[in-house]
């Protein structure tokens, strides 16, 4: 009977140390498959297989980026565009994502105003380019209009199939507890919405990531596209690869904020199997 109940007590150590051994492991792989494509990148260099002008070095983008560190132009590059991104991404969701559950709510709605909204969301946002630049000039409005052509949509109807996919029960038992209006949206609608709302952001986000990239090309003088494009006219692929970089961790790194909100208790249920 001893033998039985200390049984467990001997398994927990094993589960524990399993535990950590599995989580190293899932650490382990992505840090494995960067150092591989850097290996890679090294090998490809010190074979020659491409010219340096055409792909540069690790070492000669490592120079770069303390050249562009020290010249503090990445840093001022990095806050414009942060700051583009910021300004058309939240006016698309604070005027979306409404509009989504507006839509949501009312058949008749949905089929006058979806045709449309679909014209749009298949419609490049790079095709606005020339409008923006006409209308807004040269600066902050184009990159930020650009970005919310590119964001309204996505998230406006994937806010909207969210609502009306919501169960029927729902809404019976809503009405039930009189709830009507805003405190129906409060405490029914939007809280069963908000998972799929937040994979919607994260989408859309990552879209607007890419358009302020081509914006800045043709509608700034400053940021990490226009850094991207002034390394280009000047032959500097290494400085190119800098920004690059850049932007890879920046958009990284935002999607994981983004990602934490699927872990709020009223969220998390969502995203369980």
């Amino acid at each position: 009977m001893m033998r039985m109940e200390t049984l467990p007590q001997q398994l927990a150590p094993v589960s524990t140390t399993f535990w950590k051994a599995r989580s190293f492991f899932r650490l382990l792989l992505p840090v494995a498959v960067i150092a591989g494509l850097l290996a890679a990148w090294y090998l490809i260099c010190a074979l020659n297989l491409f010219p340096a002008y055409a792909l540069p070095s690790p070492d000669a983008v490592w120079k770069s980026l303390q050249e562009e560190l020290l010249a503090g132009r990445l840093v001022n590059d990095v806050i414009a565009s942060l700051w583009r991104v910021a300004i058309g991404f939240v006016i698309s969701a604070v005027l979306g994502i409404p509009a989504g559950l507006w839509l949501g709510q009312h058949l008749s709605a949905r089929q006058a105003f979806v045709p449309v909204l679909n014209f749009f969301r298949f419609l490049s946002p790079l095709a606005w380019i020339p409008f923006a630049i006409l209308w807004f000039h040269i600066g902050d409005k184009p990159a930020v209009f650009l970005i919310f052509m590119a964001t309204f949509f996505p998230l406006a109807l994937a806010t909207m199939s969210a609502v009306a996919q919501i169960p029927a029960i729902y809404f019976r038992v809503a009405h039930d507890y009189h709830y009507k209006g805003i405190e129906l949206l409060t405490k029914v609608t939007f809280p069963a919405v908000l998972p799929q709302v937040i994979t919607a952001l994260r989408v859309s986000y990552g879209i607007a990531w890419v358009v302020i990239v081509a914006a800045e090309m043709v509608g700034c003088q400053d940021g990490l596209g226009y850094g991207i494009w002034e390394a280009r006219n000047g032959l500097r692929l290494d400085s190119a690869v800098c920004y690059m970089i850049m932007i890879g961790l920046l958009g990284m790194g935002i999607d994981r904020f983004l990602a934490q909100l699927t872990k709020l208790p009223k969220v998390r249920w969502g995203y369980e199997s």
